[in-house]
């Protein structure tokens, strides 16, 4: 995981996002342990109150849960939740701007699947 600290993006997002990255990348499995706030703290060298808010994040959104006296394990189907709710922002993000910019060129919908087809390509 890399945090860019000279960016407006705050690094507690980055840590969610980073665990969610590792998640999506099968780095940390369902019902797989992740590092501790004290392990991202000490290894990132920042304080544990922000590596607490990041992970907190993924707590109420149910992507990990907490074993009392254990530590923090990523949640069954967190891989699905997050491959749908990455989805969901990739069109919104994405797709839709894309959209918009093609019917200002006059562009058909069959030649954006064209283009993204040789996009695919290379």
């Amino acid at each position: 995981m890399q945090f860019d600290f000279g960016t407006d993006r705050p690094i507690f997002l980055q840590i969610a996002e980073g665990i969610e990255d590792a998640i999506l990348s099968g780095a940390f499995e369902e019902e797989g342990q992740i590092p501790s706030i004290t392990e991202f703290s000490v290894h990132y060298k920042i304080n544990p109150a922000t590596a607490n808010k990041g992970i907190n994040l993924l707590t109420d959104k149910g992507i990990v849960y907490k074993k009392r006296g254990v530590g923090m394990f990523v949640s069954r189907g967190a891989v699905e939740k997050l491959r749908g709710e990455r989805r969901e922002q990739f069109f919104e993000n994405y797709i839709e701007n894309l959209a918009h910019e093609a019917k200002r060129l006059g562009i058909t919908v069959a030649e954006v699947v064209r283009m993204i087809e040789r996009s695919f390509e290379k």
